[in-house]
Formats: C-alpha cells, structure tokens, sequence
C-alpha cells in the first residue's frame, strides 16, 4: 500500500480535559472535517475517569462514524465499545492486545523513531505503526523520527503508517507524500480555535 495523496487526520485528546467541555468541542471539528480516527490519551489512571471518558466520547465519535482508540488500557476498550487500542510500548503489546481484542479491532502501535519496532509491530499484528515525535521537542531524549524513515516505510512496508508529535505546517508539507496518516493532538487543542488551526494544518499539506 501506498502511501495517499492526501494523508487522513487522526485526532488526539489532551492528556486532561473537561468533560462538561471537550466532548462538544470534539463534536464541532468532527462535524466539519473528515477525520479518521480518535485517540483517547488521558495521562490519568483512574478508572472511573477513563471509563467516563470513554463513554462520553463514544458517543460523539460512534454517532458520526468516527473510530474511537484509547491509549494502552486493553480492557477497557473491550468494555466500554471502543475500537480499538493504541500502545505505546512498540510492539511488546501487539500480540496480547489482538488476542483479547479480537481481529476486528484496531490494535495500533507507537514505535517513536525504530524501524525495528516498527517492522515488529507490523509482524505481531499491528493495524498501524505510529512513529514519532517528527518534530523539535525537549522531551524523552529528544530523539525524532525524520522524513528518511518515513520515507522508506512508505516504499518499502505496507502497513500504514501514522506521523506525530510536534508538528507544524512545514513538517506537513513535507511528510505528506510519505505517510498515511498525521496524529495531531496538541497542535491543535492547545490553540483558542482548534477547528481553526487544524483547518490551517490541513490546507499546509497542499
């Protein structure tokens, strides 16, 4: 599979957020861009809140036919409806999360900058490989995942392929003919008009 002409959007949640707030924010882009997918990534452990979550935004995505992922927790996902699962552990996860899951459902993985990972994610199973983050960042060790390997994964690997973390309108023009699908998470919920600046992110791929 090659890569599209125009890469699909695949949405990340904030690490923490309101649910008297998010969800109907989360309505309004989904309502007027075509997205492909939703992740889930609360930073919390609680049950409780993930499980609220998951249940609230289930119900935004599910009624406009968006799948909705969530970050790691495997069994959750099995209990509260949800698509799938993202991991974040490269490929250490695939092969339980797909047993448990079953294989209709999407089992992604985050593979950060590994070719290796990557490749090994795709042979346990894994709907999509993540690699990231592809821009200027201070966090973990700084380490990015450059056009090269997407590049590569694009002419060499069938599994699709998702670019994340960082990102600004240069990087999407320029990973845009090598990816499948761009993860945009805070790019955009950090901004005062979301729908707005993915509008703007979207319209820089070209």
């Amino acid at each position: 599979m090659t890569a599209p002409e125009q890469p699909q959007i695949y949405l990340i949640t904030p690490p923490a957020f309101e649910l008297s707030h998010f969800p109907d924010q989360l309505a309004e882009v989904l309502d007027e861009v075509e997205i492909a997918c939703v992740r889930l990534a609360l930073a919390s452990r609680d049950e409780d809140v993930l499980g609220r979550a998951s249940d609230s935004l289930r119900e935004i995505t599910h009624a406009r036919d968006v799948a909705l992922v969530i970050s790691d927790h495997v069994v959750l996902a099995e209990r509260h409806g949800l698509d799938g699962v993202h991991l974040s552990d490269a490929a250490r996860s695939v092969r339980s999360a797909r047993k448990t899951l079953g294989p209709d459902a999407i089992v992604g993985s985050f593979c950060a900058a590994s070719r290796h990972d990557g490749i090994t994610a795709g042979e346990a199973g894994a709907d999509y490989v993540c690699f990231g983050p592809v821009g200027e960042t201070t966090l973990n060790d700084g380490t990015r995942a450059d056009a090269e390997l997407f590049q590569w994964w694009s002419e060499m690997i069938e599994i699709p392929v998702v670019a994340e973390g960082a990102l600004t309108d240069e990087l999407m023009r320029s990973l845009a003919p090598a990816t499948d699908f761009f993860g945009i998470g805070d790019e955009i919920w950090s901004s005062d008009q979301p729908l707005a600046r993915l509008n703007q992110l979207i319209s820089a791929m070209g």
